[in-house]
């Protein structure tokens, strides 16, 4: 980074800067640990000597377990795709109005998760449902392991409440499927021949009205005809920036797919052929009516407020995950 030529190529200088942060994350908590480790051998000291130096290492004592189950934490996010930023598409199941309505909460729930986190978000492709809610969107959450923290969210989430939608005010039962995946970037080794494997479809993407509609096809539709994977994205005016974000986004799904088949227990967990309602595999139950709780299917975490969930308090949930994974 000293050479003075080295924000000649722009791309490639914000590409080491972003290493040398991710390397710098794993690098400080492990310093911080060895030096805490000399701090303890003094207090021990101090402490047999002297009883009243024994409240500050205890206190010491806490504050270090806490920084051990970070780095922990940390450690269980090895994989290379870990460190990427993630994906995060969004789809109503069986549930009618009341399905499209939870899909958005969930999209809102993972963008607040990633504000509280200080990620930024940015919105690639939404489709509005005739009443309420949404039919389907993907965002690119932005930042320091987004993927690797978010992985384990893949999958069906059913919301058992009272319906605002039904007069008669009765109990529904709505479902909505998530899929994260890493954006890889352009050094992953995934080949694909754009011009015989790719359809591509132009359509006008959907927003305001107004002076805001847009008047141009520049939304953007992929279809990986081998795979039938499809990706679509509208969050740009220009087609060609569209189409660029498309182009990532299927190298990434088509990356991920290829890690699975690598894993066939890991693609079994995804469940991402599963059905998005009854009968599907469901990992997460979210109940407002009548009692009040999240419950994770897989993990057995559960926490008796369902709003802070839902208002993007997520973490509790991701690191039970991550440790319940690392156990299998």
């Amino acid at each position: 980074m000293a050479a003075p030529d080295f924000w000649n190529d722009q791309e490639r200088a914000e590409e080491l800067v972003g290493e040398l942060k991710k390397i710098n994350n794993s690098i400080k908590p492990l310093k911080e640990l060895v030096t805490a480790m000399g701090d303890i051998e003094v207090l021990i000291e101090f402490a047999e000597e002297d009883e009243s130096s024994e409240n500050e290492l205890t206190q010491t004592l806490d504050r270090l377990d806490n920084q051990i189950e970070a780095v922990e934490l940390q450690a269980m996010m090895s994989s290379p795709e870990d460190s990427c930023n993630a994906y995060v598409a969004v789809q109503a199941g069986e549930g009618g109005t009341d399905s499209s309505d939870w899909a958005e909460m969930l999209l809102r729930m993972f963008i607040r998760w990633a504000e509280i986190r200080g990620y930024d978000v940015e919105l690639l492709e939404r489709s509005d449902a005739e009443e309420a809610g949404i039919r389907n969107a993907t965002i690119l959450i932005k930042g320091d392991n987004a993927y690797g923290y978010l992985r384990g969210e893949t999958g069906n989430h059913r919301l058992i409440r009272i319906s605002p939608f039904d007069s008669a005010g009765r109990r529904h039962t709505s479902f909505a499927a998530v899929d994260i995946t890493p954006e890889v970037g352009d050094n992953i080794d995934i080949e694909i021949n754009w011009d015989q494997d790719v359809r591509e479809d132009t359509y006008r993407a959907s927003g305001a009205g107004g002076q805001h509609v847009n008047k141009t096809d520049s939304a953007i539709r992929l279809t990986h005809l081998p795979t039938n994977v499809v990706v679509q994205c509208q969050s740009e005016r220009s087609q060609h920036k569209n189409r660029a974000s498309a182009r990532k986004m299927l190298q990434a799904k088509l990356y991920q797919i290829e890690q699975e088949k690598r894993d066939a227990e890991l693609a079994a967990r995804r469940g991402q052929k599963s059905k998005i309602g009854f009968g599907g595999e469901t990992i997460r139950n979210y109940v407002l009516h009548p009692d009040q709780y999240v419950k994770d299917a897989r993990t057995g975490f559960k926490v008796g407020n369902p709003q802070t969930v839902l208002d993007g308090g997520l973490d509790p949930f991701l690191e039970a995950f991550l440790k319940w994974q690392m156990a299998q």
